[in-house]
This record gives structure tokens, sequence and C-alpha cells, in this order.
């Protein structure tokens, strides 16, 4: 008999998870640090449920096959879990959009593969889709040294979602750059780009992309856009000063405090009804560009769905390739368009670039 279990169940995305999961018949283990939250859940769902501080996390591993992780601050809780993870031979997947998560788990690639343990974060938005995207274009143009990704999304987020944004501006700017991560200034690269519902300016982020991308095609120079108004692209370019000022951590904790008392995630109608586009585009040596799209169910929607196909297929995998992964490189480049509401993911031919970037 296979368990897994769902570490963060309490917060906003892990209890989607969680509901879902109940839904299907499937019968994840509960888990977090906080009592009060995690067993009303899962006496509600009729799950069994555990409460454990990530420092005790080995004991509590024993008999679980695979760890789906959706506690954050993933740069502060997903090393803690993987590592128990690895000790203990339990394969790990999370929820993560966050950079630091996917440098680490290359970081213990090695001892992974010794332990015949899967790492694979990010099963959700971001970066199921993106991951998918890069895999497909490097398919279709093997030779391209450029990658530029981005996605369009609605404007409702949860808190976690808030967080990581305001945690990767308060980093600074960031590309991959001959192969190596590369400080930029932030509002520094700016695009024009139809991520699939018509041309918005964009502003380059610092995305876990620049980690899972390579990973997954080891294309050397990588960027991520988000679209923002002009004005606001003015904006980030003026508050250089104030994105270091977030870079104090206890400015950043007051911030995630604010967040949490303000913020609080799409609705179950929003969640149903709204989509996000994403986008990408490679460029060879040759002067060649190949651009793919693609439109997915909301995000959160879509890390449900993305996040209970890692769990399942990975149970049932019956000898799946141990080490750090990212979505493509363990489950394919076709698992976004596997997922409810995704599709159909659009790649043009790689052609000769004419005029003005798309």
């Amino acid at each position: 008999m296979t368990r897994w279990l769902l570490y963060g169940a309490n917060g906003y995305t892990g209890e989607l998870i969680a509901r879902e999961a109940r839904k299907r018949g499937l019968e994840p283990v509960l888990a977090g640090r906080n009592l009060t939250a995690v067993k009303p859940l899962a006496e509600d769902l009729g799950l069994e449920y555990q409460i454990f501080d990530l420092r005790d996390a080995d004991a509590q591993l024993s008999g679980i096959d695979v760890v789906l992780h959706c506690a954050g601050p993933f740069s502060v809780t997903a090393a803690p879990m993987i590592d128990a993870c690895v000790r203990t031979r339990t394969h790990y997947l999370d929820i993560t959009g966050e950079m630091d998560v996917f440098a680490y788990a290359r970081e213990i690639d090695g001892q992974a593969r010794a332990a015949g343990v899967v790492v694979c974060p990010g099963v959700g938005f971001d970066v199921i889709p993106t991951d998918c995207l890069a895999a497909a274009l490097h398919q279709a143009m093997p030779d391209a040294t450029g990658l530029r990704l981005g996605f369009d999304l609605p404007l409702a987020l949860s808190p976690g979602t808030v967080k990581t944004i305001l945690d990767g501006m308060a980093a600074g700017g960031r590309a991959r750059i001959d192969g190596q991560i590369t400080p930029t200034p932030l509002g520094g690269r700016t695009a024009r780009i139809d991520f699939g519902n018509g041309a918005k300016p964009a502003l380059a982020f610092p995305a876990a992309d620049l980690h899972s991308a390579h990973h997954s095609t080891a294309i050397p120079n990588i960027e991520v856009y988000l679209p923002m108004p002009s004005l606001l692209i003015r904006g980030t370019r003026i508050s250089r000063r104030f994105t270091r000022l977030l870079a104090r951590p206890g400015v950043r904790a007051a911030a995630h405090k604010l967040i949490d008392k303000t913020v609080k995630g799409p609705d179950a109608n929003e969640r149903a009804t709204s989509a996000a586009y994403v986008w990408g585009e490679t460029t060879d040596a040759a002067g060649r560009r190949a651009t793919a799209r693609i439109t997915t169910a909301n995000p959160y929607r879509l890390t449900v769905d993305g996040a209970l196909t890692a769990v399942t297929d990975l149970l049932a995998a019956p000898a799946p390739r141990p080490g750090a992964h990212t979505p493509a490189t363990l489950f394919g480049a076709d698992l976004i368009t596997r997922l409810p509401g995704s599709g159909p993911l659009t790649i043009t031919a790689p052609h000769a670039i004419e005029g003005t970037p798309q």
C-alpha cells in the first residue's frame, strides 16, 4: 500500500489540494505545525493527520512514499524537508515558484540519486506551464541559445504568491546569461509581448524558471517576463532603493504579515472562470526564432491538478529516475496538456527573425 503526506495542508493552496484529493478518493496524510488548523481539516475530510516541526520530519516519514510539500516560504522550509526525504528515502514534490529551491535541488542531486529518491520542486503554477513550454521549444529547436518565457496571470493572487513576487523583487533583477545567474537592474529589461491575449509591455522578473528551464533544456541565456503597465515599469525603476529596503529581513517579515492580513486569494468562482496565458520563445545562433503559447486554467486550479497528477504518477511509476528533476524532465513536456483547462500548446516552426520581436 502506498502512502503520501501533504505538508502545509492548512495553507491556502494546501487546503485546496487536500479537499480535491479527497473528492478523487485519495487519502493523503495531512500534516503541518498548526494543530488547531490541521486537525479540523483532517477530521472534516476523514483523513489521518500528523503535527510536527520540520526539525522532526525524519521520525514522521516512516512508511511514507511521497511528500507533497506545500508549506511556505519555501526558501526557508524546502531544504529541511528535502534533506529529511533524502535521509528517509522518501520522494519529494513541492509547489514552489522560488528560485533558491531549484538551486538547492541541484546541489543535492548526487545524494538523491544515491538514496534512490526523486526531488522535484515546482509541480504547480509556476513552474509546470513554463517548464513544459521550455522543453517543447527545445525539442523544436535543439540548438537554441536563447530562451524567453512569460505568463499573464489573473489579478487575484494568494498570500503565498504575493510573498513570492515580493521576495523576488527584493532580491533585484536576475537573468541567466552565458549559463550563469547574473544580477540585472530591476526594471532594466523590458519587452512588448503577446502572451496569447494581445501585446502588452512586460518586465523581466527573477523567476524560478531561470533554474528550472536551464535544467530542462541547458539553454544558456534565459529571461522570464511578467506583463506590467508602462507606468508601473517606470515606477519599478524609480523604486530600486525601496527594493533594497525590502531585502532587509525585518522589513520583509513585516510586509509578509501585512500580506497575510490583507490578501485572501481568489474565490471558487474566480478559480473556475479565469485563465492564465503562457508564452515562450527560443532563438538560435543562426538568427531563427520559434514561439510557443498555451492558455491554462486559473493558476490555483492548475496547481491543484498538477500537484495531484504528479503525486499519482510518481506513486504509480514502477521505477522513477532518482535525482533532482523539473516537472518536464520527470513527467514529460506533455504534462501541461494533460491538465484540465490547458491547451492546445502551439509552436511556430523555427523561422528567420524578421522585423521587430514578437
